[in-house]
C-alpha cells in the first residue's frame, strides 16, 4: 500500500510539473491562408499535456485600427506576451508586409522565433530560415518540443 501511495504521489507531481507552464504563442500568418492557421491551431490544441495561450490575430477576430501605425501598435500589444513567435512557413511569407513586420519586431525584442515548414514540404522561405531560432516540420510533438525548448 505504501509503494502504491508513493507512486501515486510521484505521478501526480509529474503531471503538476508538466502542466505548470502556460506558453504564450503568437502565430504569424497570412489571413488569405487562414485555413493553414486553423489547421495549425487544431494541431496545437491536440497536444497532450501542453498548456498554451493563443495571442494571434486571426481573421475571425481582427484588430481594429484606423491606420498602419495604430495597427502596428495593436500587433505589438498582442506579441509582447508571447514566449515564442511561430511563423507558418508558406511561400507567401516573403510577400507579406505584416508577416515581415512581425518577424522583424520579434527579432528586435529578442523573442524566440519558431519556423514551421508547411505540411508535406521540405522548403521554407529564406525570410523564415534566416530569422528562425529553430525550424520544425508540421508535427505536433516537434512543434511542442520546440516551443518548450525556446520558451
Amino acid at each position: 500500500m505504501q509503494v502504491l501511495s508513493r507512486l501515486t504521489r510521484t505521478w501526480c507531481y509529474c503531471l503538476t510539473v508538466v502542466s505548470l507552464r502556460k506558453y504564450g504563442i503568437f502565430i504569424s500568418h497570412a489571413w488569405q491562408y487562414h485555413d493553414e492557421y486553423d489547421r495549425f491551431v487544431d494541431l496545437m490544441r491536440s497536444a497532450p499535456y501542453f498548456d498554451w495561450r493563443n495571442l494571434s490575430v486571426p481573421v475571425h477576430d481582427p484588430v481594429i485600427a484606423d491606420n498602419t501605425p495604430a495597427l502596428k501598435n495593436e500587433l505589438d500589444d498582442q506579441m509582447r506576451g508571447a514566449h515564442v513567435v511561430v511563423v507558418l512557413g508558406g511561400l507567401y511569407v516573403s510577400h507579406s508586409f505584416w508577416i515581415q513586420y512581425e518577424i522583424s519586431r520579434a527579432s528586435s525584442w529578442g523573442k524566440k522565433i519558431l519556423g514551421v515548414r508547411p505540411w508535406g514540404s521540405s522548403r521554407i522561405p529564406s525570410a523564415v530560415s534566416s530569422s528562425a531560432d529553430e525550424i520544425v516540420g508540421w508535427n505536433t510533438s516537434s512543434v511542442v518540443s520546440a516551443v518548450r525548448r525556446l520558451g
